[in-house]
């Protein structure tokens, strides 16, 4: 009986110390590698899709509410180990019908982006150091366009709230590239059910909100990959805006690396 009591107390005193220690594994954990942690999750869900396109409408909006449209088309390659590779052909207006803009992300180091202007007949590189610059006159800046990739930016997370009646992360992010960035930081809110972002806001160089993007309409495709059906960027300071509208999503068609050559821009239809 004494036998059977010391084994009992061993084992209530083992299992007791192992719930102590994972309470102070989970105590031990940093705001920073919490935020790290949460990010890495939410590449790992959206990783092996393998390609994709889809049709858009960006819509420009001036402070006085005066309206322009643009209607493009978006192609997306997932590269393994590294970023991905986009395409955006622009149809109409007539003024920028021709234009497409090619961009490679990179996981370390700098971005390459591509831009074809019909009007000059010349492709154009965008320097690394123009990131912070208009992407086609719009809110949205080429650093904003690009895949955002865990290696080009550190994190930390802040707290749990609820936005838009799901329970969020939030979390900041600050680049990595602090001399080239418009941003010294960004704050993300995504759902914790799955790892969404659904809204961001966007902090200047003198560390002021500049902009806020806001995320609606996720739907899921080939049972595992969300993507928004409208995207609205608003700048806090200019009065202006821009929303993208995503329509016909399509998964898996088929694109490979010969889809995304700077070479090959001036043939794009």
């Amino acid at each position: 009986m004494i036998s059977f009591s010391i084994r009992l107390f061993s084992q209530l005193l083992f299992f007791t110390s192992m719930l102590l220690l994972a309470a102070l594994s989970v105590q031990a954990e940093t705001a920073e590698e919490k935020g790290l942690a949460i990010t890495i999750e939410a590449e790992r869900r959206d990783t092996g899709f393998g390609d994709y396109q889809a049709d858009m409408t960006m819509t420009l909006k001036n402070k006085h509410g005066k309206e322009s449209q643009r209607k493009i088309r978006s192609k997306t390659l997932e590269v393994a180990r590294d970023g991905d590779k986009s395409l955006s052909i622009f149809d109409t207006p007539r003024d920028v019908k021709g234009t497409a803009f090619l961009s490679f992300s990179h996981k370390t180091g700098d971005d390459e982006q591509w831009l074809y202007l019909p009007a000059l007949k010349r492709v154009k590189r965008i320097n690394s150091r123009n990131k912070s610059g208009s992407f086609m006159g719009s809110e949205f800046a080429y650093e904003d366009i690009a895949s955002q990739e865990v290696e080009k930016y550190t994190y930390k997370h802040l707290r749990e709230e609820e936005y838009n009646g799901e329970l969020c992360f939030v979390g900041a992010s600050y680049p990595v590239d602090k001399k080239n960035s418009g941003y010294t930081k960004s704050i993300t809110w995504m759902d914790k059910a799955e790892y969404r972002v659904l809204k961001v806001d966007y902090y200047d160089r003198k560390e002021s909100l500049l902009k806020t993007l806001t995320i609606n309409g996720y739907q899921q495709y080939i049972g595992k990959y969300w993507r928004a059906d409208s995207m609205e960027m608003v700048n806090h300071q200019t009065g202006k805006s821009t929303s993208l509208v995503w329509t016909n999503y399509a998964f898996q068609t088929g694109l490979t690396d010969n889809d995304f050559t700077s070479t090959s821009l001036k043939r794009i239809r």
